[in-house]
Formats: C-alpha cells, structure tokens, sequence
C-alpha cells in the first residue's frame, strides 16, 4: 500500500475511503510541483491510520486483560 501511496497518491486516498481527500490529492498531483507534496501527503496518512489502528488495538487488549 506504501507503495500505491508514492506512485499513485490519489488511488491511496481512494482505496482507503477517503473520496473528498482523494480528490484534492488529484488535484494536487496534476501539476508537476504538487506531485511530491502528494505523495508525502498520502504515505503520511497511510503510516497515521496504521498507527491509530495500532494504538486503539492495544488499549482493547489492555482494557480486556
């Protein structure tokens, strides 16, 4: 998915639900100087939802011990 993030940036936005993000990241990818920004944008939020999923899995495990 990392991956997707960097060449495709938009499409990560997409697969993960957020359609209105997706968007302006397309946007943002259109032009040549905003490509870059882009792709940073998208891996930067796929590590954060990972990272949120992570932290809320462990405060259930931790609650239910």
């Amino acid at each position: 998915m990392i991956l997707i993030a960097v060449l495709f940036p938009w499409l990560s936005f997409f697969l993960r639900g957020k359609i209105i993000r997706g968007f302006l990241c397309l946007i943002l990818q259109i032009t040549l100087i905003g490509w870059l920004p882009a792709a940073i944008w998208a891996v930067a939020s796929q590590l954060d939802a990972r990272n949120k999923k992570r932290i809320k899995d462990l405060q259930y495990n931790v609650q239910y011990k």
